[in-house]
């Protein structure tokens, strides 16, 4: 009864978040006219301009990319039983920056229109997926989770070393360019993208649905989990694809987004005392999209000079809950 009414709740405060996340910006929109808008009821041009073609796929942006990141963080914390792995440790949101870095600030003479928007998701797609698949032939050859982790962990001080060394040596154009994909900006997808974005998110999601019950299993340990027929060696390498796809498409698309991966699944577990993934999976979906809609319309309040970055918003909330946690397991 009480996961049921935390459940609603979390829905509740979903719907309130997406449209506070749709009124609020540079020019506060009334509510009536969001209504209207939205049942195809409005004779104002310049508010369905504004809802249809900027704030509504951002908020949807923010719901993609908090649940992926949570998810992805759940998947991370039980493969290495770790509390504070994130959808990062694997290299893969690195390796996305990697891609980005050599598009942006190692192809100077490259046209404008390819360094911007789709170019930038390609080259951090490319970026993801060749990291994914050198973690993939990694965790072939090497049965042992930990050792995966810190393998995980170099590739993404490789990839950030390369990015230093491009930094560097750039130009000032070029350079803010990349530095400003790093803020992170959920207001970069447009329709065009999300028809790309949302199914490859949906993908991860079906895949994370789908070993509910081996990550349950895993959680009680890895001897049990074989005297129960679980393949480990199976289970890690479709762990690892569904982490991948579901934070790599995320920073394809937002650029990095840090902490929601991270401290989403802890809020999850706390709120409804459990580690069981059929609740756990669903519970941080939800609070991952409540958080980041949340962090989206503060971030774009009337009053600050234009938006802060998201990535530094999400940091405020995230970093908090993290030395919570550490100082919890101290104890």
């Amino acid at each position: 009864m009480r996961t049921r009414i935390l459940f609603v709740i979390l829905i509740a405060l979903l719907v309130i978040a997406f449209v506070l996340d749709i009124m609020i910006g540079s020019a506060s929109l009334p509510l009536s006219e969001i209504g209207k808008v939205l049942t195809g009821n409005s004779d104002n041009i310049i508010y369905e301009e504004i809802i249809l073609n900027h704030r509504l796929p951002k908020a949807l942006t923010a719901i993609l990319a908090g649940a992926s990141l949570s998810v992805a963080g759940v998947l991370m914390q039980t493969l290495f039983h770790n509390p504070l792995a994130g959808p990062d440790v694997l290299g893969v949101t690195s390796g996305s920056s990697l891609g980005v870095a050599l598009l942006t600030l190692g192809s100077a003479t490259l046209p404008l229109w390819l360094v911007s928007s789709w170019g930038q998701v390609i080259a951090a797609s490319i970026g993801a997926a060749l990291i994914l698949l050198l973690v993939v032939v990694v965790a072939i050859r090497i049965p042992q989770t930990t050792s995966l982790l810190i393998i995980g962990m170099m590739f993404g001080y490789f990839a950030g070393a390369v990015v230093s060394i491009l930094q560097s040596s750039s130009n000032p154009d070029t350079l803010k360019l990349f530095i400003t994909w790093t803020f992170g900006s959920l207001a970069a997808v447009g329709w065009q993208q999300m028809a790309v974005m949302a199914p490859i998110v949906g993908c991860g999601m079906i895949l994370a649905f789908l070993l509910q019950k081996p990550l349950n299993i895993l959680l009680l340990g890895k001897n049990y989990a074989n005297g129960l027929g679980v393949s480990i060696f199976k289970l890690r390498i479709w762990i690892i694809i569904a982490t991948a796809l579901l934070a790599g498409v995320s920073t394809a698309f937002t650029g990095p987004i840090a902490f929601i991966g991270i401290t989403m699944p802890h809020i999850a577990r706390g709120l409804f005392r459990t580690s069981n993934h059929r609740i756990i999976i669903p519970s941080s979906i939800l609070c991952g999209a409540i958080i980041l809609l949340i962090c989206d319309f503060i971030s774009q309040m009337p009053g600050f000079q234009g938006t802060l970055p998201i990535n530094a918003v999400t940091s405020l909330f995230g970093a908090p809950i993290i030395i919570w946690i550490i100082i919890k397991n101290k104890g």
